[in-house]
């Protein structure tokens, strides 16, 4: 089961990995004009057919013009002599291939005097050792050492630098790709992917809270609505199998459809029940209770002929009958009770 140090140590190898990369591609679309400097045996350092030295990280040449008409804008390629370099053997299992760079600076202070900061280091191609291992060299040397000759090439124009050594009879190791304006190089490629994994850590744990938190309140809102939606059904149920504790809606409505008066059979039975002498002017229709005013020639036959009526009872004057000379009969003012039309269902 890995520890929490493996996967930190896993993480910084790939980091690593991927900052090594975008440096490379970077520095390949930068480069232009490349320019070979080799350090002599007696540490002048040859440019084509000039000489130079370093001295306090300023270049001392015979003709300082055109070293810098060469060094500048360019690409410089400086190979240094293996014997500022220290060499050590690293045996690794075989997957570590992968992760070569991470693997070396997590272990340069075992294999050097140096830690990854002080220490400038490159790795050999691997070669097979055995089954599921390999073995690498693994080259490095102070960072103050070779910083001089860096800063003396930069002062000189040089837009980048790559340091190489190899040991002798061997292939040429890189050290170190230096971009002498700072926008590519690997430590500060390294600190901005840091920076942009912690920031989509963090956006990716709001998000993860945020989605939590809206997730629970809108579980609650369900649960809530599922309740009120097993009420309302259990209710209407209850109504529908005739239990008197709850009265359903429907129940409610099919009580109140029939235990009211319906309009129309009102209006219907007092034009049949009505003499053709009498002529309501007034009709209103107050709950259960019906106002009739008009003109009659027998205001009091109508009451009569109301209670007869399996429609109305209880009808009785509500006004005093009055009689107009210009009206054809007794004014009257009439009230009465109406009656379902229909039984109420138990």
């Amino acid at each position: 089961m890995s520890t929490l140090p493996d996967i930190k140590a896993y993480l910084a190898r790939w980091i690593d990995l991927v900052a090594s990369a975008v440096v490379q591609v970077l520095l390949s679309l930068r480069r232009r004009r490349t320019v070979q400097i080799i350090e002599q045996d007696d540490g002048s350092f040859a440019i084509g057919s000039e000489t130079i030295r370093v001295v306090d990280g300023q270049i001392v040449a015979q003709h300082p013009d055109q070293i810098e008409a060469v060094l500048r804008g360019g690409h410089a390629e400086l190979a240094l002599k293996p014997s500022r370099f220290l060499f050590r053997p690293l045996e690794l299992p075989q997957r570590a291939s992968e992760f070569l760079s991470g693997v070396v600076r997590a272990q340069i202070d075992r294999l050097t005097p140096w830690s990854a900061n002080e220490a400038v280091f490159g790795v050999s191609e691997p070669q097979v050792a055995g089954t599921d291992r390999i073995v690498v060299t693994v080259v490095a040397t102070a960072r103050a050492l070779v910083q001089p000759v860096i800063d003396a090439l930069a002062g000189a124009g040089s837009q980048s630098v790559a340091l190489t050594t190899a040991a002798a009879g061997g292939a040429p190791i890189r050290v170190l790709d230096h971009s002498v304006r700072g926008a590519i190089d690997v430590a500060r490629v390294r600190q901005l992917l840091v920076v942009s994994l912690l920031a989509v850590g963090l956006l990716a744990g709001a998000a993860l809270s945020a989605a939590t938190v809206y997730g629970y309140q809108l579980g609650n809102e369900q649960d809530a609505l599922a309740q009120r939606i097993a009420a309302r059904r259990a209710a209407i149920r209850a109504g529908r199998e005739g239990g008197t504790a709850v009265v359903s809606p429907l129940r409610t409505l099919e009580r109140r459809k029939f235990a009211t008066p319906s309009s129309v059979i009102v209006l219907d039975v007092l034009s049949q029940i009505l003499p053709d002498h009498t002529y309501v002017t007034e009709l209103r229709i107050e709950g259960d209770k019906v106002r009739l005013i008009g003109v009659t020639r027998d205001a009091p036959s109508l009451i009569r002929l109301l209670e007869q009526s399996p429609h109305f009872s209880r009808a009785t004057f509500f006004a005093p009958t009055t009689h107009a000379p210009s009206d054809p009969g007794e004014r009257f003012h009439i009230e009465a009770q109406i009656e379902p039309v229909f039984a109420v269902h138990s």
